[in-house]
């Protein structure tokens, strides 16, 4: 047992390292739009705000592309079928491009509605529909790279994805800036930029792939039963991401009822939550991957020993993690906005969002442990469950009303509190079994 503690230590580095810096990137993208929107009015951020509620829901909602992709790939990875693998992954990238185009154009048309939802003052919705607008054409590329990081993931390989990620966000940054303050764009230039690096991303993805395929023998062309079998393997984990999204647009309706300062802080406290989660989910990544190899290999204690290290790691994490974000929490709305009243008003807030962080640790990681052992069914279904507090905890917000920070500060309670404990629940009662491991994929 101990002579394999470092191998196993050294596996969980070498894919969850690469997968921080990938996963980082991601919200980094937002992080982006948000700094140099910020600098332009709250009102540019308020509606930033709720398009990007929007449409990280739609995006979020196909994130099984990625989850389904990962355990399929891995498993035949652990069997020793690397053409197989391949091609599994090639299917669900062409899920992701057929599925992409319908939303992008469905999401094109429904845009004036989808913001119309939120309730929020007219020029606020301006700003919304048109970064929303603008930003429905990068959604095949954003799933198509779901898709393609899926494949690369379940083949242990978390290298590849993070330098992919890097040059896609480093082009964003500078594609925003140029587009906002050189043409003189607005928030429009935001929503640009960020679509041109997306599809730069889809093409580096496609060479990367090519050459795998090349190399196992895998074709690259749609198979029926692959495509179908994805999109069947998906079902529960997009129900799973149902009850997921429809929580975080409970909340930022919430948030919108409370003003637009509110919003707009709401705005600023959930990228950094956004952001401290992708970065959290590396662990999680790691865990996917080696459960789904070990399974394949038919290996269940050292699918035991994989729980164990990276529940551990996700609980130490979340405590640097917490003491980072607690630690900055009095100039994070400064730097978002240069506004005094704006950081002060979100301070709260984000101390709440520090506590819990060695909870979202181990959270992330038992989610991540799941879909790795393809157990979509249960999560799907404990989904549901976490919603039974949490939205009475909602509606009791909702119904005192409180404004300012205390408002914010009472939001934050709701979700990064009791949202994340019952998540926390029904996932630990979940692994503490045996059932999860005898899911097929």
């Amino acid at each position: 047992m101990t002579s394999t503690r470092p191998t196993l230590n050294r596996d969980i580095l070498r894919l969850a390292v690469p997968a921080l810096g990938a996963l980082v990137a991601e919200p980094l993208f937002l992080i982006i739009d948000s700094a140099l929107v910020g600098h332009l009015g709250v009102t540019p951020l308020a509606g930033l705000g709720i398009a990007s509620a929007v449409l990280q829901t739609v995006v979020g909602l196909m994130v099984f592309l990625a989850y389904s992709t990962t355990p399929a790939v891995a498993r035949r990875f652990g069997a020793g079928s690397l053409s197989k693998a391949v091609s599994v992954g090639i299917d669900g990238m062409w899920l992701a491009l057929a599925l992409g185009a319908v939303l992008a154009l469905v999401g094109y048309a429904a845009t004036p509605f989808l913001v119309g939802l939120f309730g929020a003052a007219p020029e606020v919705a301006g700003q919304a529909e048109t970064y929303l607008g603008i930003s429905m054409w990068g959604l095949p590329a954003m799933l198509i790279v779901f898709a393609a990081t899926g494949l690369l993931r379940g083949m242990q390989d978390t290298v590849t994805p993070l330098w992919i990620a890097g040059l896609g966000f480093a082009a964003n940054a500078l594609l925003n800036w140029f587009f906002i303050y050189g043409l003189g764009w607005g928030i429009a230039g935001s929503a640009s930029g960020t679509v041109v690096a997306q599809w730069g991303m889809v093409a580096a993805y496609v060479v990367v792939v090519g050459g795998l395929a090349r190399r196992h023998a895998a074709s690259v062309r749609p198979h029926r039963e692959g495509v179908t079998g994805s999109a069947r393997s998906g079902g529960w984990l997009f129900l799973r991401t149902v009850s997921l999204r429809f929580a975080l647009l409970a909340t930022v309706v919430i948030a919108t009822s409370l003003g637009t300062a509110e919003l707009a802080g709401w705005q600023v406290a959930f990228t950094i939550f956004s952001t401290a989660a992708f970065a959290l989910d590396a662990l999680a990544i790691a865990a996917q991957a080696l459960i789904g190899k070990g399974l394949g290999a038919g290996d269940e204690h050292f699918v035991r020993r994989v729980l164990g290290r990276t529940v551990a790691w996700g609980a130490w994490f979340g405590v640097i993690v917490g003491a980072v974000i607690g630690g900055l929490s009095g100039v994070i709305g400064l730097v978002f906005t240069g506004d005094a009243a704006i950081a002060a008003l979100v301070q709260p807030a984000l101390v709440v969002l520090a506590v819990a962080q060695p909870v979202c640790g181990i959270v992330f990681v038992l989610d991540g442990v799941l879909i790795g052992a393809g157990d979509a069914r249960y999560l799907a279904l404990a989904g549901l469950l976490n919603l039974v507090p949490f939205l009475p905890a909602l509606v009791l917000v909702a119904a005192v009303h409180p404004v300012g920070a205390a408002g914010l500060a009472w939001l934050a309670v709701a979700f990064f509190g009791v949202y994340m404990l019952a998540r926390l629940a029904t996932l630990g009662w979940r692994v503490r079994g045996h059932t999860w491991m005898t899911v097929p994929v």
